[in-house]
């Protein structure tokens, strides 16, 4: 048996808000529901506009800071525009940890943004004769 399909990514944070702050003003998710488990764990969870699959934010003091390690994961979206989405990061005070970088085929390119915690988050611009799959 197989699984169906992705449903959710969870990342741990120390600053709930500031995290939600940040994929909601920065990179334009929506909230889609908040709930505490069982456990304990305060969850957040977000999606992005065009996407079903979600992010939940997860907040659990009681298991330490978050320590995220350099390279290990990031989460990647499509944007109209680098350099429109540069433009919108400066109206913020923020601007790319790595990038833009273009293909030299013009098929399009990249650059990556830092989370509040420190995940990376890649945002991919794909021209308008790009076949869809990720060469990234």
């Amino acid at each position: 048996m197989r699984v169906s399909r992705l449903l959710h990514t969870r990342y741990r944070v120390d600053d709930l808000e500031r995290s939600i702050r940040f994929y909601r003003e920065v990179l334009g998710l929506d909230e889609i529901r908040r709930h505490k488990s069982p456990r304990g764990s305060e969850l957040v969870f977000l999606k992005a506009p065009g996407s079903d699959e979600t992010i939940e934010l997860c907040s659990f003091p009681a298991s330490g800071p978050v320590q995220v390690q350099g390279d290990l994961t990031h989460l990647a979206f499509e944007v109209e525009s680098l350099a429109g989405f540069a433009s919108h990061l400066s109206t913020l005070g923020l601007s790319y940890s790595d990038g833009p970088h273009y293909k030299a085929d013009g098929s399009g390119g990249f650059a990556f943004v830092d989370a509040p915690e420190g995940y990376e988050i890649e945002l991919i611009q794909r021209s308008p004769a790009a076949t869809g799959k990720e060469t990234y």
